[in-house]
C-alpha cells in the first residue's frame, strides 16, 4: 500500500513542478525550490533570490513513515548576503518536524515544499529587517553626533563657573600683554636732539649770511662765551 500512494504522490508532484523536480530512482528525487523575496533589494544585495533543494527519499513504509530529508544548494549559487543553504540547514529542516508529525499517514511532500519555503523567506526577511535597524541605528548615532556641533555644550552652575574662571583668566593674559606691549614702546620712544649743521652745511644751502652776528661760529651768543670764559 505504501508504493502505490508513493507512484501516486510523484505523479501529483510532477504536475506541480515539472520544471523543478528531478527523479534520482524510483523513490528518490529533489525538489528546486526558488524563493519569492520582496522587491526592495538594498544595493549590497544579489538581485536573484536565493534557491534551495529538497533532497527527499521514500522508506518503505512512507507516508506512515517520515520521508528522509536533505537539503543543498544549485550548483554555481550566487551567494546571498541573508541566506545560506549550509549554515541554515539544520534550522529549516528541524523547522519541518511539525509538520511531518501533523501529516503522518498522508501524502505530504506539497506541505513540506510550502512550508520550507515560507521558513526559509521569513529568516530572510528577518535577518533584513534587523540589518535595515542596524543601519538606521548607526545613521541616527550620526546624525546625533553632528548634530552636537551646533547645540553645544548645555550650560550648567558648573560648566558656567568653569567657563568663568577661563574667561578671568583670558582677559587677565590680554591685559598685561597690552601693558607689555605699552612699555615697549615707551622704552622705544627717545626724544632726537636737533641735528647741527656744519658750517659747509651751511654755506651750500645759502644760510650763511643768515646767521646772527650776536653769536661765534658754534652759534653761541659773544656774551655767552666770554661769560663761559670768565667762569672757567
Amino acid at each position: 500500500m505504501g508504493r502505490e500512494e508513493q507512484v501516486e504522490e510523484r505523479e501529483v508532484l510532477d504536475s506541480i513542478f515539472p520544471d523543478e523536480i528531478t527523479d534520482i530512482s524510483e523513490t528518490e528525487y529533489r525538489i528546486s525550490i526558488k524563493l519569492d523575496l520582496p522587491d526592495d533589494n538594498n544595493d549590497d544585495e544579489t538581485d536573484e533570490p536565493p534557491t534551495l533543494v529538497l533532497h527527499v527519499r521514500y522508506p518503505d513504509d512512507y507516508p506512515d513513515e517520515a520521508p528522509i530529508l536533505d537539503l543543498s544548494p544549485p550548483q554555481n549559487a550566487v551567494p546571498h548576503p541573508h541566506f545560506s543553504v549550509a549554515s541554515d540547514k539544520a534550522q529549516l529542516l528541524k523547522g519541518l518536524e511539525d509538520t511531518i508529525q501533523e501529516n503522518m499517514g498522508m501524502a505530504m511532500v506539497f506541505t513540506l515544499v510550502t512550508t520550507l519555503k515560507e521558513e526559509a523567506e521569513q529568516l530572510i526577511a528577518e535577518r533584513r529587517a534587523a540589518a535595515a535597524q542596524v543601519h538606521e541605528e548607526a545613521m541616527l548615532a550620526a546624525e546625533r553626533e553632528e548634530n552636537k556641533k551646533f547645540h553645544g555644550t548645555p550650560v550648567t552652575p558648573e560648566t558656567f563657573l568653569k567657563w568663568r574662571e577661563g574667561f578671568l583668566k583670558e582677559m587677565e593674559e590680554k591685559q598685561r600683554r597690552e601693558e607689555e606691549e605699552k612699555l615697549a614702546e615707551l622704552k622705544k620712544a627717545k626724544v632726537k636732539e636737533p641735528v647741527r649743521l656744519t658750517g659747509k652745511q651751511l654755506w651750500e644751502r645759502g644760510l650763511v649770511g643768515k646767521i646772527d652776528e650776536g653769536e661765534d661760529d658754534d652759534g653761541i651768543p659773544v656774551d655767552q662765551v666770554d661769560k663761559l670764559k670768565i667762569e672757567a
